[in-house]
């Protein structure tokens, strides 16, 4: 699809957005606020993406895509070459990097906030809730049965989530460094006992 004016405007606006989050969080966030930070006005904030809530949502996953490292991960557990507990291990070094910080700070202060406020950030619930999951159990499927594989995929994504909160709060990296290599290691030997018998 050709990028009309319209697709350019929006992007540029949802690039300085996304800028200004990362920055200055959302907490206290106003479109007015933010309109005159970027150069523009909350008329044409909400013309393009409708309403506050949907624009934060569309900046945060254009954050993400600032994390090249964050998305490494992913492509670390796809390589069934290597050893599921290393494919693990590995994929928390990519995802705990100090270059996504800024991210996992932003991250948790729209989840807080979308907990919170029900209703006003469905489509980014509805995301954090199945993305990395979904992702996770397609990198599983190689190792255990579907539905073992989506169960260990909840788990080790909710172990990482809570970890990512670890690391913006209390920094120790050592400590986290343990617990993630015990759990590599549990999940791993878990799933060597689901595994389907070879032909």
């Amino acid at each position: 699809m050709p990028d009309t004016p319209a697709l350019s405007e929006r992007g540029r606006l949802l690039r300085l957005t996304a800028d200004y989050i990362l920055e200055h969080g959302v907490a206290d966030l106003t479109l007015r606020k933010l309109g005159s930070a970027i150069g523009t006005n909350n008329r044409m904030l909400l013309y393009y993406f409708g309403s506050k809530e949907e624009l934060i949502t569309a900046a945060l996953a254009e954050a993400s895509g600032r994390f090249p490292i964050l998305s490494e991960a992913f492509v670390i557990m796809d390589d069934q070459l290597r050893p599921l507990r290393e494919r693990i291990a590995a994929a928390w070094e990519a995802v705990a990097a100090a270059e996504n910080l800024p991210f996992h700070r932003t991250f948790f202060e729209v989840l807080g906030l979308a907990a919170h406020q029900r209703g006003r950030f469905d489509s980014f619930l509805g995301s954090v809730g199945s993305e990395w999951r979904e992702r996770i159990a397609v990198s599983l499927g190689g190792d255990v049965p579907e539905a073992i594989a989506d169960d260990l995929a909840r788990e080790l994504v909710a172990l990482w989530r809570g970890l990512q909160l670890d690391l913006i709060t209390s920094g120790d990296r050592a400590g986290i460094d343990r617990v993630i290599a015990s759990a590599a290691e549990s999940i791993a030997r878990r799933a060597a006992t689901t595994a389907a018998p070879g032909p």
